[in-house]
């Protein structure tokens, strides 16, 4: 593993975040491989489609990152992340939110693009406040 590895994958995980704060469906899917794995989909097209289920009608979210292990094998990657994620609720749910916090354990592939998503789980070890907010818009 190089240093340069390691800042690549760090610093995908981090734009990843903001792509999703933001809700930039198009940097979301352009994160993963064509046949990725994630969010119990397959294909870029059907991981976005579930976060937007989730993400594309609640108010404002906040995806902390940190405690990177990244683990470089040649062209593959691994690496363990822990989150903590806010989510602000919009509409019928303003005023409440959802926050969960966990690990997400990413496989990566280096590609022509860069570093690209492979596969993603994310294991949550708590939460609190209303799963509600999370909507689809």
């Amino acid at each position: 593993m190089t240093d340069d590895d390691r800042r690549q994958i760090v610093e995908r995980l981090a734009a990843f975040a903001a792509a999703l704060d933001r809700r930039d469906w198009d940097a979301v899917a352009a994160a993963f491989t064509p046949d990725a794995t994630g969010y119990r989909r397959t294909g870029r097209a059907e991981i976005v489609a579930t976060i937007r289920a989730h993400l594309g009608g609640c108010g404002p979210s906040q995806h902390l990152l940190g405690n990177h292990r990244v683990d470089i094998d040649g062209d593959r990657a691994r690496s363990l992340t822990y989150a903590r994620v806010y989510h602000q609720g919009a509409g019928a749910y303003e005023g409440r939110f959802y926050e969960c916090f966990g690990e997400y354990d990413d496989r990566w592939e280096r590609t022509p693009e860069g570093w690209l998503l492979a596969s993603r789980v994310f294991d949550m070890t708590m939460a609190v406040g209303d799963f509600g907010v999370l909507q689809p818009g």
